[in-house]
């Protein structure tokens, strides 16, 4: 039976009563996904799941799509390692960010599979970004609903984190220099209908039609408005982990506190549409 407990007051809920290594049922995948819009991050622990069941699961909750940066592992190309390991001193994504903002259609979800883990650390934070919003004045509603942003995948701190990746031979060959897209700074949710903040730090470099200079401000105080403490809730990883989590609303951030220790997941991303 499926039992859903909150973990913190903002977002974020445990699901426990599933065992993803059997296929699961259209109820059961309707349950999760209703957990998903009522919490933006679901987290289920003891799934030790072969890469064909992550991927099953995956299918059932959405559409997997490969991502544009790094190949699959072999087999499976929608399914990448985020790893960092012993030597390395900058973790994969290690910046608040909402996956791939940079592209036309981004991503409705993304979901994370624990393999190895340090000893200690290597947490990741969620922050909701519907109250980053709603928390907002009126009058800076009002402003940030008429403007849009662009982000680009080239901002030195993300680009950063792939690095490593990269140059370690996880690259795609096709991979594009750089992907551009502009999307509104206030999104409409299209299940929920609740509009939430649709910047990041990672991603968004200025408002369309502004320069850096004169967007960079106001972006500021967002950035560290999105991230509020009474925002977020945190997630302490095991072995057989898998967060799921909606990149329509929310914002996360893992962890970089395990230097000298390896971690390995598993990540798969699922389509989604055109921001409105």
């Amino acid at each position: 039976m499926l039992r859903v407990k909150p973990v913190a007051g903002a977002l974020g809920a445990l699901i426990s009563g599933v065992d993803l290594r059997e296929a699961i049922s259209a109820d059961l995948a309707a349950e999760l996904r209703q957990a998903l819009l009522q919490h933006q991050v679901i987290f289920l622990r003891d799934q030790d799941l072969t890469p064909a069941q992550f991927l099953r699961f995956a299918r059932a909750m959405g559409t997997p799509v490969e991502y544009p940066f790094v190949k699959g592992i072999e087999g499976y190309p929608e399914i990448i390692e985020v790893k960092k390991l012993e030597h390395e001193r900058t973790n994969f994504g290690g910046v608040w960010h909402t996956d791939t903002a940079y592209l036309e259609q981004p991503p409705m979800g993304s979901m994370l599979l624990a393999r190895e883990l340090p000893p200690y650390g290597g947490d990741t934070l969620f922050a909701n970004q519907y109250l980053a919003f709603e928390s907002l004045s009126p009058t800076l509603q009002s402003i940030l609903a008429g403007l849009r942003a662009v982000n680009s995948s080239a901002k030195a701190d993300v680009s950063k984190t792939r690095e490593d990746r990269i140059k370690g031979g996880d690259g795609r060959d096709d991979a594009r220099q750089e992907y551009n897209a502009e999307h509104p700074v206030v999104r409409t949710h299209p299940e929920t209908g609740r509009r939430s903040l649709y910047v990041n730090v990672a991603h968004t470099v200025r408002f369309a039609g502004m320069t850096e200079e004169e967007s960079a401000p106001l972006l500021q105080y967002l950035h560290q408005h999105q991230v509020r403490p009474e925002f977020t809730c945190r997630f302490a990883w095991e072995p057989g982990s898998l967060a799921f989590w909606d990149n329509r609303c929310a914002l996360h951030n893992p962890v970089n506190d395990y230097h000298g220790f390896r971690r390995l997941m598993h990540r798969i991303t699922l389509a989604g549409d055109r921001p409105v």
